[in-house]
């Protein structure tokens, strides 16, 4: 599996996720179900703050062009309650095109990328270290979502790989005997 691969997967998980949550009342999204958090809360913390992960990383520090300032907020302490859904979701889905862009430009992903701009001595990882370092942040995170949701008695979206992942058929299941199903018996069933 390669970076660009398990972004699409994540941007399709994320459109579920989304969906999911637009539903929910808002009281459900800014519940503080992390009361000894210093930084994050409730739900709508942890959706501003992958998104302010993201936006960091990729196109503050890799790409020196990030996305925050046109959605001013705290990222530090985001208090995330205050804020409408919609309005991180926006800020998402900007922040989201603009990564897609990125990779749909068959970028280098060997290229060195320090991790404090303004230190000489700062370290560097490569792009793809620092992609998949954002994209397992989210995984992280959305697994925390998932687990708030129930908190508050909801079942949430099955947001699992194999779930956008396109099946295949192995060599084996490709040269497998016929299993006695006639394709025209489908027809019947529905």
């Amino acid at each position: 599996m390669n970076v660009r691969e398990y972004y699409a997967y994540l941007t399709a998980a994320r459109e579920q996720l989304w969906n999911f949550l637009r539903a929910l009342p808002a009281e459900d999204l800014n519940r503080n179900l992390i009361e000894t958090g210093d930084r994050f809360h409730c739900i709508k913390d942890l959706l501003l703050h992958v998104t302010d992960v993201e936006d960091h990383w990729v196109h503050g520090i890799a790409l020196g062009d990030g996305v925050q300032s046109q959605y001013p907020h705290d990222w530090v302490q985001p208090q995330a309650a205050q804020y409408d859904l919609n309005w991180i979701l926006d800020y998402s889905r900007e922040v989201t095109r603009r990564t897609q862009a990125l990779l749909d430009s068959d970028p280098d992903l060997d290229r060195s990328v320090k991790l404090v701009q303004d230190d000489p001595a700062s370290d560097t990882v490569t792009l793809d270290q620092l992609l998949w370092n954002v994209m397992t942040h989210e995984v992280r995170h959305t697994a925390q979502i998932a687990l708030m949701i129930r908190q508050l008695g909801h079942t949430p979206p099955w947001l699992d790989y194999m779930r956008f992942v396109r099946p295949q058929s192995t060599p084996a299941q490709a040269g497998a005997p016929d299993q006695g199903l006639d394709p025209g018996d489908l027809d019947d069933e529905l």
